[in-house]
């Protein structure tokens, strides 16, 4: 950007929480017209500058300017009049309002003191096309895909005087088509003059839509690139502080044909919505990984193994016996344990300590009336701490203020203290960063090692052929065709999980 003056710039920044410092003396700055990327392991400070920029924490010390200007946003609202709008990766819009409800919230035009819904739409109309998009403004925007909601939360704040977007996490849910709409989204704001902040655990995207980008690590700034200049590996190593070498994965330890005696095997699953005439099989020690295409049926078959919802059709069995799984109370009986994708809704209580989250499956197991000596809930949290080195090693600690991987460390110990047979996981490294990726990955082998059935899924496919030792294949709610890990490569793999299933003759 030479010549150019930073149209956002932190100097100094330092933000405190007691005697631990989030930010410490950060200096960071984004241009007009530039994508720039924030890289870190989880907990090296990236939500601390973002809140910083967007007015949700001040600075302990340190100045932010805005086109050159010193500013101080007191609120997010603060920051928004000023330009400054963030997109987050759960999108916090009204599902049961209309798109054009949605864009204009709390800025509704009015006639004579109420509110002028064909004006209300049509400015929409205006400001979604201004960005390319076909979506009815009057269409209500839960009946959308969460691609076209993110892109909803785009054009509301297109529609002030936007000059810096922050998208948080904005892929982690899209598909390969929708994450190319939001780039051309990206690339049309770009050339308005927006500066856009990308952050994003998937180094691919980030290396195809930025330009710069801002490494951080234990809340100090290591450096500023540009992606064109910056290797891959070199990235992830300064983000990690440690050589990549470090982070050997599992080796296997089966064989990767067809289980002869698996521990679960289901036929003929076919359950709403979804999935039809599903068979699959995992045997004790093994990881099976289920790879598709969002919508192909990952999630929906994982609820349907372990009791969240009734399969109309098909039979599950277990060491040979045919089971009925009334509920997710029931396949906890039997040892089948679920990990949901969404930690936030279907995972964990965030306003409950680390030990308050590890023993509530266990308690609920025991029931109400047979309270957990509190002396032992501090023995089992503390056990599950140091065997997945949870961090900070504090169970008292709020769940909510750890970072992305160590919460998924904590839903992990909760199940996991439940002695489960089979572990299905649904998505468990989703917006966590590089080294505690490898770190559930390792540890997910080692429990395959120890004789857990795993079923692993996963939206990466790379990622699902370093863990799994076999892959099911999923296409239009069918397992096309179940092969071993080894076979595959990521090519190769995309091509499967891409390719349409033909009619039947």
């Amino acid at each position: 950007m030479d010549g150019a003056e930073p149209l956002v710039e932190l100097e100094g920044a330092t933000v405190r929480f007691g005697a631990f410092t989030a930010l410490d003396g950060v200096d960071f700055r984004m241009y007009p017209g530039e994508v720039h990327s924030l890289m870190g392991e989880n907990g090296a400070g990236k939500s601390t500058l973002i809140k910083a920029i967007t007015g949700v924490l001040p600075l302990d010390e340190g100045t932010l300017t805005l086109a050159g200007e010193s500013v101080q946003f007191a609120t997010p609202h603060a920051a928004q009049a000023a330009g400054v709008s963030t997109v987050y990766q759960e999108v916090d819009l009204l599902p049961n309002l209309s798109v054009a409800e949605n864009i204009w919230l709390g800025r509704e035009p009015r006639r004579f003191g109420l509110i002028d819904n064909a004006a209300m739409r049509r400015q929409a109309s205006e400001v979604l096309d201004g960005l390319g998009l076909d979506i009815d403004p009057a269409s209500i925007l839960g009946s959308h895909s969460l691609a076209v909601q993110q892109l909803v939360a785009i054009a509301r704040a297109i529609s002030t005087d936007l000059r810096v977007l922050v998208l948080d996490e904005p892929t982690s849910s899209l598909d390969t088509d929708e994450v190319a709409e939001l780039f051309r989204v990206i690339r049309d704001l770009k050339q308005r003059g927006v500066a856009i902040l990308f952050v994003s655990h998937f180094l691919d995207q980030v290396y195809e839509i930025c330009d710069r980008v801002t490494v951080l690590r234990d809340g100090a700034l290591v450096g500023e690139y540009l992606t064109t200049e910056l290797l891959r590996i070199d990235l992830v190593q300064k983000m990690l502080g440690r050589d990549v070498a470090e982070f050997a994965t599992r080796e296997r330890v089966i064989e990767p044909d067809l289980p002869t005696d698996p521990f679960l095997s289901a036929r003929g699953i076919t359950s709403a919505p979804g999935i039809v005439d599903a068979d699959i099989d995992v045997a004790e020690g093994e990881v099976l990984g289920l790879a598709g295409l969002l919508g192909s049926g990952r999630t929906e078959l994982a609820r349907a193994l372990t009791g969240i919802d009734r399969p109309q059709s098909g039979v599950i069995r277990i060491e040979r016996r045919d089971v009925k799984l009334e509920s997710p109370r029931h396949a906890l009986q039997i040892g089948v344990v679920y990990s949901s994708e969404n930690r936030r809704t279907e995972g964990l209580l965030p306003e409950l300590s680390i030990l308050e989250n590890i023993v509530l499956a266990v308690q609920a197991q025991q029931g109400a009336m047979r309270r957990i000596p509190l002396a032992r809930q501090r023995e089992l949290a503390m056990s599950w701490i140091d065997a997945l080195g949870i961090r900070p090693a504090d169970p008292d600690r709020k769940v909510s203020t750890l970072s992305g991987g160590n919460q998924q460390k904590v839903m992990l110990a909760r199940l996991l203290a439940l002695s489960p047979r089979v572990l299905v996981l649904d998505e468990p490294t989703r917006g966590i960063d590089v080294g505690a990726k490898v770190e559930i990955q390792n540890l997910v082998g080692e429990l395959a090692d120890n004789g857990l059935a795993v079923i692993f899924i996963s939206a990466e496919l790379e990622e699902v052929l370093r863990v799994g030792d076999r892959v099911a294949i999923l296409r239009e709610g069918r397992v096309a065709e179940t092969l071993a890990a080894d076979s595959l490569n990521p090519d190769t793999l995309l091509a499967l999980v891409a390719q349409p299933d033909l009619p039947e003759a």
